[in-house]
C-alpha cells in the first residue's frame, strides 16, 4: 500500500509541478511593469523569442524622491515593486511576502529536532516554488518523516499564498497562506495549515519577518497547534551573507484536552550564504527555553532558482 502512495504522490508532484510551470511560463510573457520590463527580447527584431529574466538579474526600478542606498538587495524589483531580497528565501522558520511573477526555485529541507529523551526526529522537504500573476504564489512538496531511525514516512503539501498590496502600500505587507498536508495514513491525520504573513525592512541591511500560524488535524485527536514564528536579519555582505534570530513559540492541545497546551518555544542564531546568484543556503540551529520545547531544533535549506 505504502509503494502506491508514493507512486501517487510523486505523480501528483511532477504533474502539479508542470502544470504550474507551464502556466507561470506563459503568464510571465503577457504582464508587464511599465516601469520595469521583466521580459527583454533577444535583439532588437520585435518578432524574436523573449529572454526570461531571473530575480538576481531583474533591473531596479527607479523611485524618484528616494535616495539610493547603495545595497543591491534593497533595489525594488519586478510588478509588485519588492526589495530583492524578498525573491528568495531569507528566514528557514519565518515566511515574507510572495516571489516575484514568473520566477521558479528548487528547495531542498532538512529539520532535525533533538528531544529531550534522547531520540531525534528528522524531516525533509523537497519544494518547488512558483511565482503567479496578480501577487499569488504557489508551491509544491514532497516530505518525509522519520523517528529515531525508524520508519520513513511520505506526505504531500500544496502552498497558496496571496499578497494583499504590492510592497509598501499596506503596512506590515500583509500575504495571506494556506497550505494542505496530506500525510501517510499510518502516520497521522491530515492537516490544514492557514498563516498570516508579515514582513519588511527596518532600515538598510536589516529585514525582519512575523508569522501567526495555525496547524489543524482533520482526523485522530484533531491536534491544534498556534504558534508565532519571527526573524530579523542583518546582512553582512550584500546579497551575500546574512546573520541574525529566529524565535518559534508554538501552543499544542487535543480534543480530548483542549485549553490544556503543551508549550514549546526555541530561538537561536540564524545564516544566510549565497554562494551564487542565483543558489541560497539558510541555517539555523534554534534551542528550547520551556519544559515542552525539544532541546533543540536544527533548520538547513538551500534553494537554486531557475
Amino acid at each position: 500500500m505504502k509503494s502506491r502512495f508514493v507512486g501517487w504522490g510523486a505523480k501528483v508532484f511532477f504533474s502539479l509541478a508542470v502544470s504550474a510551470a507551464g502556466l507561470a511560463g506563459r503568464v510571465s510573457g503577457q504582464v508587464m511593469n511599465p516601469a520595469e520590463p521583466r521580459m527583454e527580447t533577444q535583439n532588437d527584431n520585435t518578432n524574436a523569442a523573449p529572454v526570461h529574466l531571473r530575480s538576481w538579474e531583474m533591473p531596479p526600478i527607479l523611485v524618484l524622491g528616494e535616495r539610493d542606498q547603495g545595497f543591491r538587495e534593497d533595489d525594488r524589483i519586478g510588478g509588485y515593486g519588492q526589495p530583492r531580497w524578498t525573491a528568495t528565501r531569507r528566514f528557514p522558520t519565518t515566511r515574507v511576502y510572495v516571489v516575484p511573477e514568473g520566477k521558479m526555485e528548487a528547495e531542498y529541507w532538512l529539520r532535525s529536532t533533538f528531544n529531550k529523551d534522547g531520540t531525534v526526529d528528522y524531516r525533509d522537504l523537497y519544494e518547488v516554488e512558483f511565482g503567479l500573476p496578480h501577487r499569488f504564489q504557489f508551491d509544491v512538496y514532497l516530505r518525509t518523516d522519520q523517528s529515531n531511525g525508524g520508519e520513513i514516512y511520505n506526505s504531500q503539501q500544496l502552498e497558496l499564498r496571496y499578497a494583499l498590496a504590492d510592497w509598501g502600500e499596506l503596512l506590515g505587507n500583509p500575504t495571506l497562506y494556506v497550505e494542505w498536508i496530506r500525510h501517510d495514513p499510518d502516520y497521522e491525520p491530515n492537516q490544514i495549515e492557514p498563516k498570516l504573513i508579515f514582513g519588511g525592512d527596518l532600515c538598510p541591511r536589516w529585514h525582519w519577518g512575523l508569522n501567526f500560524v495555525g496547524e489543524f488535524q482533520t482526523g485522530g485527536e484533531l491536534e491544534r497547534e498556534y504558534s508565532a514564528r519571527s526573524g530579523v536579519s542583518y546582512s553582512v555582505v550584500d546579497s551575500k551573507l546574512a546573520v541574525g534570530m529566529e524565535t518559534q513559540a508554538s501552543f499544542t492541545d487535543t480534543k480530548e484536552d483542549r485549553g490544556n497546551f503543551e508549550d514549546s518555544v526555541v530561538l537561536g542564531p540564524s545564516f544566510q550564504y549565497r554562494p551564487y546568484p542565483q543558489m541560497t543556503i539558510n541555517f539555523a540551529p534554534l534551542f528550547g527555553v520551556t519544559a515542552d520545547s525539544p532541546t533543540a531544533q536544527v533548520w538547513f535549506n538551500a534553494g537554486w532558482e531557475f
